[in-house]
């Protein structure tokens, strides 16, 4: 992770939730790399954050503290908010950058009163919360009543960066509910059809139209 100073530059997105660099103190912009942790489950969170620039991917862990279990994915919007607003000091969730990410942090201790006192940001921050509770939902469907191979061609398709699927794909089982074995059957079906390659670095997406044609958005 790389700090640099919040300039000048991100004025725009600022106004964007109702913010000004004037009234922000200690504000900074935080870089980090594809795969690197931006927020750890069960560790302290003291700042909230407004992406940038990338996508990441918010997950928790079971109930044996091993296996991750999708939540939703992140390529825009406020980080922490829900910890913020529940004043909890531990994250939640885990996000774990699925490209290059970049986000805008703004530290509690400095800055929360200001943050609940403006209702431009809570209106946006209520909206975001909102929006997250509906794909948290859309995902416990997804799991109930869509087959393997749809859930995890809609995975590959969420979490692929230049049509390269790379993900640790332990995690990527539990995350869409298959063991490991049945995973590894569906992406070997896959590539016999010509739609991924198997690649030193991961998977390669050789045909995405089929690809999104056995994704869920995609099936009736």
């Amino acid at each position: 992770m790389i700090k640099t100073n919040l300039t000048k530059e991100y004025k725009e997105t600022l106004l964007t939730y109702g913010l000004s660099i004037r009234n922000l103190d200690f504000c900074y912009v935080s870089s980090y790399k594809q795969g690197e942790i931006v927020i750890q489950e069960n560790e302290p969170l003291n700042w909230i954050g407004i992406v940038l620039q990338g996508k990441a991917k918010v997950c928790c862990s079971s109930s044996n503290g091993k296996n991750l279990v999708l939540c939703y994915f992140v390529s825009s919007g406020i980080i922490g908010g829900l910890e913020m607003m529940s004043n909890t000091p531990n994250a939640t969730a885990s996000m774990i950058a699925l490209t290059d990410f970049k986000c805008i942090v703004i530290p509690n201790k400095n800055n929360s009163n200001l943050l609940k006192q403006n209702i431009h940001f809570l209106n946006q921050l209520c909206f975001e919360l909102s929006n997250s509770l509906v794909r948290s939902s859309n995902n416990f469907v997804s799991s109930s009543l869509h087959t393997g191979e749809q859930r995890l061609c809609s995975y590959i398709l969420e979490t692929s960066s230049r049509n390269l699927f790379c993900d640790v794909l332990s995690d990527v089982a539990c995350s869409i509910g298959l063991s490991y074995r049945h995973m590894f059957r569906i992406l070997n079906q896959l590539c016999l059809e010509g739609i991924l390659e198997k690649k030193q670095s991961g998977y390669q997406i050789i045909n995405k139209k089929q690809l999104e044609l056995k994704a869920i958005n995609n099936t009736k």
